[in-house]
């Protein structure tokens, strides 16, 4: 039988596991294996789930694909078709009724504080999965594990945790549990929707939540995302940083992995005499770049107008033109209750900013008008560009050269 000293060894060896775990490891070494693993976890759902898997911005080698599953199964459960069906829905719906996720029309408070239970009931619905889950993996171990036992990998998760820190691995695991449905069903879908700076203007409410893509593996950039929703890379501005193209540019080099698609660049040759059928390609290829531009064009006419009226004493005109300027630019459905009122008053007060705003509306018709031949284009193209040059307004008359000069 046991001897008292080896129950008595046995038990303080235990309580010792209890408080150390197998590794005896510091607190800034389990929250620095914490951080590790969960950015981990963060750049599987960015590179793996949402780029290559949703979007089919890039291909990705056996096996970092292999493994991004099997990471995602033991630190969140998430099944793969699951996923990418609630987000090819959203992008279709994006900011309707049937959007699973919308702030716009579930608001912001139940985006943020139930967007687990809303992706949930969404990954439930057959047709939800049918209509938009197609591409996903489909092999032995997404029908044999990865699909049934999802919620095996979690549990295996905890048992590791415990393994290696005693008590507080429940800590650690919890604080990975809540990771994906904090950052991305709350963070993402939510503020990703409603606060944050716009690039271009995206038909939707998607914002860029920061300029520097590393805490969310770069999904910061929202705005970027959803104007250009199948490219592989997110920051299209300089001072825009995307870690996750970085491990995909290193996954790259490797041979692990091939972009299928980056955002457009708009190039700009010679100024051709008159605008042709290859100058609407490149517009309309390059269309939300070109608006980000005349955007710009906007606010630097309004910041003249301004400083002019305060020169001139008209400091009440110049201080409503201020409150309009940030609103201009934006396409009227996206305007908040009240402010298209303060556009229309400083636009009947500035003519030239008025022309600016007219001619962006029918510069944007080439694009939405899909009841109108090409050759038809060319020509509504053709007359807006001598209707800009001819418009006396330096700012028109630039815009419409750098329209003759742009090429795909």
């Amino acid at each position: 039988m046991f001897s008292s000293e080896f129950f008595g060894s046995l038990h303080d060896a235990l309580v010792q596991w209890a408080i150390q775990g197998l590794t005896d490891a510091s607190w800034w070494q389990i929250i620095a294996y914490t951080l590790v693993l969960t950015h981990i976890t963060i750049a599987s759902v960015t590179i793996f789930l949402h780029r290559a898997q949703a979007h089919r911005a890039l291909e990705l080698h056996a096996i970092p694909s292999h493994f991004f599953r099997f990471w995602l199964w033991l630190t969140t459960s998430t099944v793969t078709k699951q996923w990418v069906s609630v987000h090819r829905k959203h992008h279709a719906k994006c900011e309707t009724e049937e959007d699973p996720h919308s702030p716009v029309t579930r608001g912001i408070k139940k985006v943020l504080l139930e967007g687990r239970e809303l992706y949930r009931d969404e990954s439930m619905k057959a047709e939800t999965l049918k209509k938009y889950g197609h591409g996903t993996p489909d092999d032995w171990l997404e029908r044999k594990l990865y699909t049934p036992r999802n919620n095996w990998g979690p549990i295996a998760m905890l048992l590791i945790d415990l393994a290696l820190f005693g008590a507080i691995g429940i800590t650690v695991w919890a604080v990975q549990m809540l990771w994906i449905p904090i950052m991305a069903a709350g963070v993402i879908n939510g503020i990703g929707h409603f606060w944050g700076y716009r690039n271009f203007e995206a038909p939707d409410a998607s914002t860029n939540i920061s300029p520097w893509g590393i805490l969310i593996g770069g999904e910061e950039l929202h705005n970027n995302h959803h104007t250009y929703p199948t490219s592989a890379k997110l920051s299209v501005k300089p001072y825009e940083f995307d870690i996750g193209w970085g491990y995909i540019r290193g996954l790259e080099l490797l041979g692990l992995a091939k972009v299928r698609k980056t955002p457009p660049r708009l190039q700009l040759g010679d100024i051709k005499p008159v605008a042709d059928a290859k100058t609407l390609e490149a517009i309309v290829a390059n269309r939300y770049e070109l608006m980000a531009r005349y955007a710009n064009e906007v606010r630097l006419a309004c910041s003249v107008e301004v400083a002019r009226l305060k020169a001139s004493g008209q400091v009440s005109a110049a201080n409503q033109l201020l409150r309009a300027r940030k609103w201009m630019h934006r396409d009227a459905d996206k305007l908040p209750a009240g402010m298209q009122q303060e556009v229309d008053q400083a636009r009947a007060a500035n003519p030239q900013l008025d022309k600016l705003l007219a001619m962006r509306e029918e510069l944007r018709t080439l694009w939405t008008r899909t009841n109108v031949s090409a050759e038809q284009l060319v020509v509504e193209l053709q007359a807006w560009c001598q209707r800009a040059e001819a418009s006396g307004i330096a700012a028109l008359q630039d815009f419409s050269r750098k329209l003759r000069a742009a090429h795909a």
